[in-house]
């Protein structure tokens, strides 16, 4: 990890590591966490494996639903990672996504209490980071990492 450039987060999650993979592979699951409450997710397009689509739509207060998501999966490592990127959307199309361009890795790694999740999200120059930063990283992906432990350590 780059800290001029990358922004991460570390969280133990009580729940096993194939419990937690499930919620990151199965759009249904998927749904139930990857934006903050209230808003709502929909996932049109989850194509796990490298070169396949990242598309997710979400809702605020009952609103129609926008775009939210149109990524790519650069690698997918069964059980313990998953990279995927935005600069390149689902049609391998270069991006400029809005807020910010990013690389993000999620690593599943065993821990005594369940699961070590980790998240490295890479930005091109130093001023991209300090933006992500600025509009809410830690709140944001804190938020879902929050709501995806809720998930799985209630056994979903």
């Amino acid at each position: 990890m780059n800290p001029d450039l990358d922004l991460a987060l570390e969280r133990i999650i009580r729940a096993p590591r194939a419990t937690v993979w499930r919620a990151w592979t199965d759009p249904s699951r998927l749904e139930r966490w990857w934006v903050p409450a209230p808003s709502r997710c929909r996932v049109d397009r989850l194509d796990l494996r490298p070169g396949g689509a990242f598309v997710a739509r979400l809702s605020d207060g009952g609103a129609e639903f926008v775009p939210h998501l149109d990524a790519c999966f650069l690698a997918v490592d069964e059980l313990e990672r998953i990279v995927f990127t935005n600069a390149i959307d689902s049609a391998w199309r270069p991006a400029s996504p809005a807020p910010v361009a990013m690389t993000a890795t999620i690593t599943l790694n065993d821990h005594p209490d369940g699961t070590d999740y980790r998240i490295v999200v890479r930005h091109g120059d130093p001023e991209a980071r300090a933006h992500h930063e600025k509009l809410g990283f830690a709140e944001g992906w804190g938020t879902v990492t929050a709501q995806l432990a809720a998930l799985t350590e209630g056994g979903q």
